[in-house]
């Protein structure tokens, strides 16, 4: 009787800890609930991979300097991708302050009140937070109404977010909200029914730097879908001082759909966006801004805003361009545009910048228009303008 006691308390002590046991360098760390998620992201480390089950978690876990190595990220990620697990509440469903190295895949956060995702260098500004992974992630139901995100990246360096979607996040949040990141890439996303007014679906502002948007697809994602730069507290930037809100950004090949206006130039310092479509913006098709003011930042300049396609309604977008007060509108180029009215065809814009090479009157022909189809025909007259196509422009 003794022996068999001693054993079956061995046994039971081994369930309790199993999830710490396996959490180490290079193994597998399978986890059913909030628990036992949260003790293996206490015990992770450099080549830990967790899986989560399929099922509903908690949300609100918060942990600090997360930390794989080069070759070898700590990955987080649903067990099976086709039932990904569920992250559901918290003020953030799930937070992340100074990784590196990290990856975070196959998984859906929902219903959080302030923010889908955070991850930040927490407040460091020392490049603490880098070489972070997000890809095929689910954001939604973010709120309620006011500046909530669904993905906030604060001070992230080198990064990359793919296939991801998010949707319906705060009236006055940000779809992803980077503040002072550099060297990344958000790539393959798609961003639905959020922002309202005042919000957007992608922003780039506090010193970020070095951070492109490719092949990804907004629907009706707030005032500014791409706001590319925007106001930041001085306290926030990352680095301290640098003279403008954004810097050498870059927008290609993206479907943008509604919104107030396609995409903003706003206190940044080099930004371009090309080969995409903006279709029926409804106010204006881009802005020129400036929000940040003084003699620390310099005005919004050197964008480029080339082999685009615009498709509006005369009586919806009231300026292709609006210029805003101490910016420096002449560093800009406008080049191989197409502009198409929907309801007035022969009907060109009237453009506050000077064009090379711009069209309007060439219906680009798109393959289902109402049905959300914008792809181009082989033969569309408005080729090479629009988003190209791997393999083929």
């Amino acid at each position: 009787m003794i022996a068999t006691t001693t054993l079956l308390s061995v046994l039971l002590a081994t369930v309790g800890t199993s999830v710490q046991e396996q959490a180490t360098e290079g193994q597998t760390v399978t986890v059913a609930d909030t628990g036992e998620l949260r003790r293996a992201l206490g015990s992770a480390k450099a080549g830990t991979f967790i899986a989560l089950e399929p099922g509903v978690y908690e949300g609100g876990t918060f942990v600090r300097d997360l930390a794989g190595e080069p070759g070898r990220p700590i990955v987080i990620a649903g067990a099976d991708p086709e039932r990904p697990p569920v992250i559901r509440g918290g003020n953030s469903a799930f937070q992340l302050s100074g990784p590196a190295h990290v990856e975070l895949r196959d998984m859906v956060f929902e219903g959080a009140t302030a923010n889908g995702l955070n991850i930040d260098d927490g407040g460091s500004g020392e490049g603490s937070a880098h070489h972070i992974v997000l890809r095929r992630l689910v954001v939604r139901e973010v709120g309620p109404d006011g500046n909530r995100d669904g993905i906030k990246l604060s001070g992230i360096d080198t990064f990359r977010v793919e296939d991801c979607t998010i949707e319906r996040w705060g009236s006055g949040g940000s779809g992803i909200d980077m503040v002072g990141c550099h060297d990344g890439e958000i790539v393959a996303c798609v961003f639905r029914d959020g922002g309202g007014r005042g919000g957007n679906g992608v922003q780039g502002k506090g010193g970020t730097a070095r951070v492109a948007v490719r092949q990804c697809r907004f629907e009706q994602s707030g005032d500014r879908a791409l706001n590319l730069g925007g106001s930041t507290g001085e306290q926030f930037f990352r680095p301290l001082d640098p003279g403008y809100e954004a810097k050498d950004l870059l927008v290609e090949d993206c479907v943008v759909i509604g919104g107030t206006a396609g995409a903003a130039f706003v206190g940044v310092d080099g930004a371009v966006v090309r080969h995409c479509v903006f279709y029926r913006p409804g106010r204006f098709g881009l802005r020129i801004l400036q929000e940040s003011v003084g003699p620390n930042f310099v005005p919004s300049r050197n964008g480029q805003f080339v082999d685009n396609i615009i498709v509006y309604r005369s009586d919806e977008m009231a300026l292709p361009i609006n210029i805003g007060p101490n910016t420096a509108p002449e560093t800009f180029t406008l080049a191989r545009n197409v502009w198409y009215c929907l309801d007035q065809p022969q009907r060109g814009p009237r453009l506050d910048l000077p064009e090379d090479g711009g069209r309007s009157g060439v219906d680009p022909g798109f393959v289902d228009p109402e049905g959300g189809d914008f792809r181009l025909p082989p033969d569309s007259p408005a080729r090479p303008a629009g988003p190209r196509e791997p393999g083929r422009d």
